[in-house]
């Protein structure tokens, strides 16, 4: 039966220089009043000092909650984890080279908790090949005072592999909704399952203890056994949160229950997305849709996808999903970016991404951040400030076709659509087709390889990713060639000799056409 104690209890158990582990997405399943309570433990008494954080997800709102309460100098001796954008805290000791860091994939994280409860030596994959992951790049390292090797290069079977070794875990940080006496967890309010479930597995076989904030507490023997997702057996202490902000559903809710699956609502309550250069880029990219398809959405623009789907009435013609867990459904947006509408089901991390991994996506919709010469991406690294990956490195390596999605400048862009055409009222600051991307977080060179068709599409243009470089193939009525695309790139691309202008439905209030071009894509 596990200890039910305080968050500052829970603070006092962490023993300098061990590793902790969090579950999480953004707030979902973020464990803020234990956080607290360790920052506060460090501040007040130098402990527990030199620890090794690891999470799978972005963790925190992007403002003051989440694992940003950790980054005080010497709380936090090592950071492995997919993703460090919000952390603002963390990323300065990043920055400061007070902090070794690791970049891993978001997939291979939630995996390798699975190695690790069951003692295998680590995770063998693919993903990560050619990227800022692979050794003989980066090796996932983010700033110059990291320097092990935690990632190798591997032959087998005749094939090269990367290879991620499990680690022990000493603590785990975790959230569910309620727990019983004995210390079952249940998720019901929650808005994904997410990967606590192999990381309590981990931890106990590692040897460590697991501690659970929960929002309820339950008499022993009244939770229904399928409503349990994590068995008392792998909890040793829970934490009953006092106040009700350590328990937001997502980072913009306390909760929802569309979110969690305990009502469906009406989607045309979904609000329409405003005609701006977002919605130009999402309207595009929802017409490489295909009938039936499986699809996995990206935070920002790739997000709205869903939303052009929904107001366009074809959401039923495939199904989306998310990388924390999400069947069906239409995916959120931020500020609850990870969490769907509806969804049909919700799964483990760990087995979407073994689903995604296995290429089980047949189209996926991700940011267009920087790109160069060769079709490499970066979403993770941009002059020197560090953002991470999620599972952005799972789903680009393995769909069965990439869709990018992104405005074609940076930094104050504005337009304005008028007439069925777009017209650039001021050209953002800076430039995002640069002759060489700051970090490979997609690897041009390794998806021309596998032959994986990859597209990339702007407000005004749209490339695809052939003969070893980006093809110009459309271009947006009202746009200068010259002056509005090829003078603000820092290489010249292949233009196509069939270079057509972007359907003009795009640029007119009413779309109308989504459905007759999904349509024609089966056909295709």
């Amino acid at each position: 039966m596990p200890e039910i104690i305080t968050a500052e209890q829970a603070a006092e158990l962490i023993r300098d220089e061990s590793t902790v582990a969090a579950s999480g997405f953004g707030l979902a399943q973020w464990s803020e009043e234990v956080a607290l309570a360790i920052a506060k433990r460090y501040t007040d008494t130098g402990h527990p000092k030199n620890i090794q954080l690891v999470h799978s997800a972005a963790l925190g709102d992007w403002k003051t909650r989440g694992v940003t309460h950790l980054g005080i100098e010497g709380l936090v001796k090592r950071w492995i984890g997919g993703h460090i954008g919000s952390a603002f805290d963390l990323i300065k000791l990043l920055y400061d080279n007070k902090l070794e860091a690791y970049c891993l994939p978001q997939g291979v994280m939630v995996q390798l908790w699975r190695e690790t409860a069951a003692k295998r030596a680590g995770l063998l994959t693919k993903v990560g090949l050619g990227t800022f992951v692979d050794p003989r790049i980066d090796g996932g390292k983010m700033n110059p005072v990291t320097t092990e090797d935690i990632v190798k290069v591997v032959e087998f079977e005749g094939e090269e592999w990367l290879f991620y070794k499990r680690f022990p875990v000493d603590y785990a940080l975790i959230r569910g909704t309620t727990a019983d006496e004995n210390g079952n967890i249940t998720m019901e309010k929650e808005s994904m399952i997410m990967d606590g479930l192999p990381l309590a597995q981990a931890t106990k076989n590692s040897g460590g203890k697991v501690i659970v904030q929960v929002e309820y507490l339950a008499k022993a023997g009244t939770l229904h056994p399928k409503q349990v997702v994590i068995p008392g057996i792998l909890v040793d202490y829970v934490v009953v949160a006092t106040k009700q902000e350590a328990c937001w559903q997502t980072e913009g809710v306390y909760y929802n229950p569309a979110f969690s699956g305990e009502i469906k609502i009406p989607l045309n309550a979904i609000p329409p997305l405003p005609l701006d250069e977002r919605k130009i880029v999402a309207r595009r990219a929802a017409m490489e849709l295909i009938p039936n398809a499986v699809v996995n959405l990206g935070v920002g623009i790739p997000s709205d996808v869903a939303a052009i789907a929904n107001e366009e009435g074809v959401s039923e013609m495939m199904t989306m999903t998310t990388e924390s867990g999400g069947v069906g459904g239409v995916p959120a947006s931020l500020p609850h970016f990870g969490s769907s509408y509806n969804a049909e089901a919700l799964v483990d991390t760990y087995a979407q991404f073994d689903y995604y991994d296995g290429g089980g996506i047949d189209v996926t919709f991700v940011g267009l951040a920087q790109t160069d010469k060769d079709g490499n991406v970066n979403v993770s690294k941009f002059r020197g400030r560090a953002i991470g990956i999620g599972g952005f490195m799972n789903v680009t390596s393995n769909a069965k076709k990439v869709v990018y999605c992104g405005t074609f400048t940076a930094g104050g862009l504005e337009v304005k659509v008028e007439e069925g055409k777009l017209s650039i009222v001021q050209e953002g600051k800076n430039k995002k087709f640069v002759d060489a991307v700051e970090q490979i977080t997609f690897s041009g060179k390794y998806a021309q390889k596998k032959k994986q068709p990859v597209i990339y599409i702007t407000e005004r243009a749209v490339f695809v990713l052939e003969d070893g470089g980006l093809t110009l193939t459309e271009i947006a009525p009202g746009i200068d060639l010259q002056k509005d695309i090829l003078d603000l790139m820092e290489f010249q691309p292949k233009v196509s000799p069939n270079l057509k202008t972007m359907p003009a439905e795009i640029f007119q209030p009413k779309f109308g056409i989504l459905k007759e071009a999904i349509e024609a894509n089966k056909k295709g």
